[in-house]
């Protein structure tokens, strides 16, 4: 397992199924290891970054030591290590509480960090952590980071996807730092902006930047799903594309653009894939038809999507032991559904060739846990300024791995990586009407 000449290393924690990897990426990085406890995740992570070692456990359980052994860093110098702990405890739909045992996973990114000693490090997590009681909390975290030696930016931001080119309101926190005698990274300046239906308070509304693209420029070039039903019963077909927007020209691969530093994938481009359809209710067809744009529908509290302005932000849901709950998915703007796992991906700025686990419950749940990979890459992007390195990007195209891991349930992606089929609580189906 090597590396690319020239591109310096970073190490994803929390990782998911990659969606800061991918950004950083994007920017010229090769992340060469990643930590994530939910085998199923692993498992689509390592479908997507097959030349990534996938440690498939808790961060709390993972030492540097290992990460270094585990994977091609070896001895070398880990240039950034990046990742955001499970928010659930922070968040601001949430229990707020500095007791929440979840809140301690913060402690063990530190502790990370601090045994990797990388040159940067960018922790990730909800706006909600600055605010109130919990800025307390992260006053205390950078007092720590600066014990161990790292400077880190006090004037610290939150985020919004939307401002950087994703046509999706989400918004993130990220406090960045880097060991003492280096210099730190700026934030990046926001590139785009919302033109139609959404006002948040974390969206910087600027002169002179251009309109971030719109729901409809993400999705108006997938084909009609309706027109395939054997996406009832499978993830995937061969299909005929539409014409493409700039945005879904990037995400097709069509046109990349000339910041784009990640591994071109081998991927058939007449596929759609992680399309799986939902069977609704001719009920649930006629209320979802009724429904306005940029309204919620009333009974199942789906929020329908307005083809010129932005989605509202993807959430995940959460397995059985926080609650079984399914986060409610938006609809369509021109079909009385809910869109797919695709659509929503596109939504999140995911190529085409990133595939996710061919469930919906997981793939939904793999998007919503993510950070879109155009934000990530904007704060990759500063951290490569920094470094003084001019990004290169690989000259081989690289291989995805099996399908199979896309296919495993819970039983079988834990006996996969020798992990307990109870890591992650599994699902708890409750019947309703849609």
């Amino acid at each position: 397992m090597g590396i690319d000449s020239g591109r310096p290393i970073g190490v994803d924690l929390f990782a998911g199924v990659g969606g800061m990897t991918l950004g950083f990426e994007r920017a010229g990085f090769d992340v060469l290891a990643a930590v994530e406890i939910d085998p199923i995740h692993c498992a689509t992570h390592q479908f997507n970054f097959p030349f990534c070692s996938i440690l498939c456990k808790s961060v709390i359980d993972t030492t540097g030591t290992e990460i270094r052994s585990r994977s091609a860093i070896g001895d070398r110098d880990v240039d950034v290590v990046f990742g955001g702990s499970p928010c659930q405890g922070f968040s601001l739909i949430g229990k707020r509480a500095l007791d929440d045992p979840r809140n301690a996973l913060v402690h063990h990114f530190l502790r990370l960090v601090l045994e990797l000693k990388p040159k940067y490090f960018v922790f990730e997590n909800v706006p909600g952590l600055t605010i109130g009681n919990h800025r307390q909390f992260l006053a205390e975290l950078i007092a720590a980071f600066d014990t161990g030696g790292y400077e880190v930016k006090t004037d610290y931001r939150v985020l919004n996807a939307a401002n950087y080119g994703v046509p999706q309101d989400r918004a993130r926190l990220f406090l960045l730092g880097c060991r003492y005698g280096l210099t730190l990274p700026e934030y990046p300046q926001p590139e785009t902006k919302p033109s139609r239906f959404r006002k948040s308070k974390y969206i910087l509304n600027l002169p002179n930047l251009k309109s971030t693209p719109t729901i409809w420029d993400a999705l108006c070039d997938l084909p009609v799903i309706e027109m395939h039903p054997e996406l009832f019963h499978q993830d995937w077909t061969v299909v005929e594309y539409g014409k493409p927007s700039i945005y879904s020209s990037r995400m097709r691969g069509i046109f990349s653009g000339k910041d784009n530093y990640a591994g071109d994938r081998h991927f058939d481009s007449r596929l759609l894939t992680s399309s799986l359809r939902t069977r609704h209710g001719d009920d649930s067809i006629a209320r979802f038809a009724a429904t306005n744009w940029g309204e919620v529908e009333p009974i199942s509290h789906f929020y329908k999507l307005a083809p010129e302005g932005i989605c509202n932000t993807l959430r995940a849901g959460t397995a059985s032991n926080l609650g079984a709950f399914t986060s409610p998915r938006p609809i369509h703007p021109y079909k009385p559904r809910c869109i797919t796992v695709r659509e929503a991906a596109r939504l999140h700025s995911y190529p085409d060739w990133f595939r996710f686990h061919r469930t919906k419950w997981h793939g939904f749940r793999q998007v919503g846990n993510s950070v879109p990979p155009l934000l990530a890459q904007a704060i990759a992007r500063e951290i490569i300024r920094v470094l003084e390195i001019a990004p290169v990007k690989p000259q081989e195209k690289r291989q995805l791995g099996s399908d199979r891991l896309l296919q495993l349930n819970m039983t079988q992606a834990a006996r996969m990586y020798g992990v307990a089929a109870n890591a992650i609580a599994p699902r708890l189906k409750q019947k309703k009407s849609l």
